[in-house]
């Protein structure tokens, strides 16, 4: 973006100032009666924040961020995520992102994953209307945005600490119990600190100032200061320690977030100085977080008091009845996290008095902790990828209990394979798992687009993080990888792939209509296998040279229309779907065994396959064709051989193997061994296999 461009998005009465030198941002004004006032600032989120998405491209949001952290803008400048490019459109997107204008970066964002699914939001949480579909693409949006906001509310607007805003604890206002001031000090609500003469005299060894404060030589175990620290927004401490009315003020008074800290001295020396201007800032007291300084203002609560009940101040015990107090107000803004100790330092001053000696100033250093009990850490939601996993969980475990099973199955498939009947079943059901959960209800869909949106992300100098934010893709990736060096690809393309089982089972289903399956030669079925290389490369190559064409290209697979969005999207690519669908009904699974660039990419990953493991015999090729004949994928070779490549796994073969009523070699020695006479029609079976 150029200032040019900023200024016809924001024109009169908005002015759009010079880019800054140190950061990359453009102030932003608005013309009003008092003059040109400063909006916030504009800024690209590429520029503070790239997080890869699902092409392995971040996202670029141009955001404007108004002087208190609040977003004024925020619209989408480019994006590659598969979900919006070519799936459900952009305007989902749009409309998601038109929701954060007006949120504050110190709210806690939550969002559902569907859309019409919007929760009310309550004191602890804004709820946004979340995408179908795609809730790990508004995953990565949401924490593009906000991360990106963090580092320039950091910048320019002030914010301490390091932590995200949205992470920052935050007073649990829930929590109230009657206290007196000792049970206070006691819970930790209340910090006392008491320095000594000593102790502050130790501070000047070494400089021109030792020595120089006689009452601290003669008094070494006086008392130099006594502190307290305690933060009034805190009920427990607020409500025991003013009126109810003075709370009520306090609380109007108070931004949400805002804190209150209230400290009282006593002693030689104040944390006051004789000059201290009301409504000011600390001249004496410092406080600081994770090294950061963070801005205390006096909140003017000892005259405010006064006014609402002139005879009363704050309910403090006797002996400090006479003691210097003040409120300071810490803004929501300035980033202050209270799970987080607040590091103070009151500086102690000699020499002032004195025109022949230069001041010296020392800091008298303490902390101040607010108990566990009394604030609770927003949930991080979108901020990383954690709590999705702890979202899915459910999910997450009936798909480990299911990738179990097939480990299970196909390590004991000589028992699982003994009965025929059974085996059928178990791989229908299993095949309706993969289709109704693995695919339409968890989104587990693999696919192509998550091998070129890795290439693209480690082109770009990113990494793969963000399939963190799908747990099934994330689950479903590592099995695969690991199946590669037992059984090769056939695990996922004949088990765990969706819109394989979808065809599988519509095939299974159409059979019952007598419908007549055509079969390639064995010549035509080995070029034609080779056309999902040729799809491949041709993505790969893309992925590489032009993300625009890869955009296109993906699109030959049909599992976004089919399996992420149920047939629901423009008609040509439904049409598409349904075409591959009723292909696998006239030949048998023709996408998979033809067309499929990620199939192609199982077969050549499939490579790393250390064993054999499908059980063979002598017999099988010579004379036995009886699983070549059967193999409907025809992945068994004249010889008998199985070629890994192309074999799904279906366990058809090993069912034959394992049946002595199926399997010719154990049919003829069973024969033999009970010296059974030779009928008619085994000839015919013999002929058959042969």
């Amino acid at each position: 973006m150029t200032q040019e461009k900023l200024r016809k998005l924001y024109p009169s009465p908005f002015v759009v100032g010079e880019k800054d030198n140190t950061i990359d941002v453009w102030p932003l004004f608005k013309e009003e009666v008092t003059g040109l006032n400063q909006v916030g600032y504009i800024y690209e989120s590429i520029d503070f924040s790239s997080i890869p998405g699902f092409m392995g491209v971040p996202y670029n949001l141009l955001v404007v961020l108004d002087s208190e952290g609040s977003f004024v803008d925020v619209r989408v400048l480019f994006h590659r995520e598969p979900m919006f490019v070519a799936g459900i459109g952009e305007q989902p997107m749009f409309d998601f992102v038109d929701q954060y204008k007006g949120l504050s970066l110190m709210q806690n964002i939550k969002f559902s994953d569907k859309q019409g699914q919007k929760k009310p939001n309550d004191s602890k949480n804004i709820y946004l209307d979340g995408v179908t579909g795609a809730t790990a693409s508004i995953r990565i949006l949401n924490q593009t945005l906000l991360s990106s906001a963090i580092k320039i509310a950091r910048a320019k607007l002030g914010f301490g600490g390091s932590k995200d805003p949205d992470l920052i604890a935050k007073i649990d206002r829930d929590i109230f119990e009657v206290k007196g001031w000792s049970e206070l000090i006691d819970s930790g609500l209340i910090n006392k600190i008491l320095y000594t003469n000593a102790e502050a005299e130790a501070l000047f060894a070494g400089t021109q100032a030792e020595g120089r404060d006689p009452i601290a030589l003669k008094q070494p175990k006086g008392n130099f200061v006594e502190l307290y620290v305690m933060d009034l927004a805190i009920p427990t401490l607020g409500r025991n320690l003013l009126t109810p009315e003075s709370w009520e003020f306090l609380q109007e008074n108070l931004e949400a977030g805002d804190h209150a800290l209230l400290v009282v001295s006593n002693g030689r020396y104040s944390f006051m100085h004789e000059n201290t201007l009301r409504a000011g800032i600390s001249d004496r007291l410092l406080l600081r977080q994770q090294g950061l300084p963070i801005e205390m203002r006096d909140l003017d609560f000892d005259d405010r008091l006064d006014l609402i009940q002139p005879d009363y101040k704050i309910k403090l015990p006797e002996p400090l009845s006479q003691a210097d107090w003040m409120v300071y107000r810490v803004i929501d803004t300035s980033g202050i996290d209270i799970s987080l100790p607040l590091e103070f330092d009151l500086g102690v001053t000699r020499g002032q008095s004195i025109s022949y000696l230069p001041s010296t100033t020392k800091e008298l250093k303490f902390k101040y902790s607010v108990p566990d009990d009394y604030f609770y850490e927003p949930d991080i939601n979108g901020k990383t990828w954690q709590p999705i996993w702890e979202d899915r969980l459910g999910e997450i475990i009936i798909l480990s209990l299911g990738l179990v099973v097939l480990f299970i199955v196909l390590i004991k498939q000589a028992h699982v394979t003994k009965h025929k009947k059974f085996f059928a079943y178990f791989r229908i059901c299993y095949l309706l798992f993969t289709l109704f959960f693995i695919g339409w209800y968890a989104q587990g869909q693999l696919s192509i687009v998550n091998i070129t949106g890795a290439i693209q992300a480690l082109m770009a100098g990113g990494n793969l993080n963000f399939f963190l934010y799908d747990p099934m893709t994330t689950l479903l990736w590592g099995c695969v990888f690991i199946t590669f060096f037992i059984w090769g690809r056939g695990t996922f393309c004949g088990w765990l792939c969706p819109f394989g089982a979808l065809q599988e089972l519509s095939t299974k289903l159409l059979t019952s209509l007598n419908i007549r399956q055509f079969e390639p030669s064995s010549q035509w079925d080995k070029h034609l296998k080779k056309l999902k290389y040729v799809v491949l490369l041709l993505i790969l190559t893309c992925a590489f040279t032009s993300p625009i064409w890869t955009d296109r290209l993906v699109e030959i697979e049909p599992f976004k229309t089919s399996i992420t969005f149920f047939f629901v999207r423009s008609w040509p690519f439904v049409i598409w779907a349904l075409l591959l669908v009723a292909l696998s009904v006239f030949v048998y699974k023709g996408y998979c065994r033809y067309v499929c660039p990620l199939g192609a990419a199982m077969a050549i990953l499939g490579k790393l396959r250390l064993l054999n493991w499908l059980p063979r015999r002598d017999e099988c090729g010579s004379p036995c064709q009886l699983c070549k004949q059967r193999c409907e994928y025809r992945s068994i070779e004249q010889t008998g051989q199985i070629d890994y490549d192309e074999c799904f796994q279906c366990l058809d073969c090993v069912v034959i193997y394992e049946n002595d009523n199926l399997c010719v070699p154990l049919i003829v020695e069973k024969r033999q061994g009970r010296k059974l006479k030779t009928r008619p029609h085994n000839h015919k079976l013999i002929a058959t296999c042969e």
